[in-house]
């Protein structure tokens, strides 16, 4: 299978995502539009993956390649093609199917709860109905038209959405694993503290107790996808 990866920060991992590809031995190609390579006008690939960013989803003055970035995930899931949204991504891939960004109004960082839908889905419906998983954002979106909703938390009413046969977008960060996490922490200290208070000091018995969780459910949501696309 072949897998265009595209990055937006200088900082990107792949996690957990990373793993599940390379267990199926997925050829991947990446692009960095953010510092100027070029994206394609459709996808080529079996499959799209679209990471965070620190931009915001309507940043078109400073990133102007964000437009056609959200048509391309738009485009390629309407095709058919397996596509994931995560953060950033997800905020993207529901522009491009007609949603209404919303800026500033919902932030959440660290390892929260999030609950799915009782909608039957093949990437979430192994999960229990609570779960936590990593979160780093303030953005939200509306949901999209011809969506279906999986799952919400207690800040953000849309933390993922299925689109098509293969599209899903999640809010949440579940590429995340504890070692992920670790090297933020490590990488924006200042700006981790002033989002959780505390979280240093916090940080190794949280990442013992949901950390520990959330790296199985991120890796066998990973998993799912990879296995959708075909």
């Amino acid at each position: 299978m072949r897998v265009t990866i595209v990055e937006n920060t200088r900082i990107t991992h792949h996690g957990q995502v990373g793993v599940a590809l390379h267990e199926a031995a997925a050829r991947i190609e990446i692009l960095r539009p953010w510092a100027g390579e070029p994206l394609p006008a459709t996808l080529a690939s079996d499959a799209l993956v679209v990471f965070g960013g620190e931009q915001s989803a309507l940043a078109d003055d400073t990133h102007p390649y964000l437009p056609q970035l959200a048509r391309l995930m738009a485009d390629a899931a309407g095709a058919g093609k397996a596509v994931l949204g995560v953060c950033l991504g997800a905020q993207l891939f529901a522009r491009g199917l007609g949603a209404r960004n919303v800026l500033g109004t919902a932030p959440e960082f660290g390892w929260c709860e999030v609950t799915r839908s009782d909608v039957p889905d093949p990437l979430l419906g192994a999960l229990p109905r609570s779960f936590p998983i990593f979160q780093w954002h303030s953005d939200t979106f509306t949901l999209p038209p011809g969506a279906t909703r999986l799952a919400g938390s207690a800040q953000a009413e849309n933390q993922s959405f299925r689109f098509g046969r293969a599209g899903y977008a999640t809010q949440f960060h579940f590429e995340a694993s504890r070692a992920v996490v670790a090297d933020w922490s490590r990488e924006f200290p200042d700006l981790v503290e002033r989002l959780s208070p505390g979280w240093h000091a916090a940080h190794p018995a949280l990442a013992a107790g949901p950390g520990l969780q959330a790296d199985a459910h991120g890796l066998a949501l990973a998993r799912a996808w990879v296995g959708l696309i075909g």
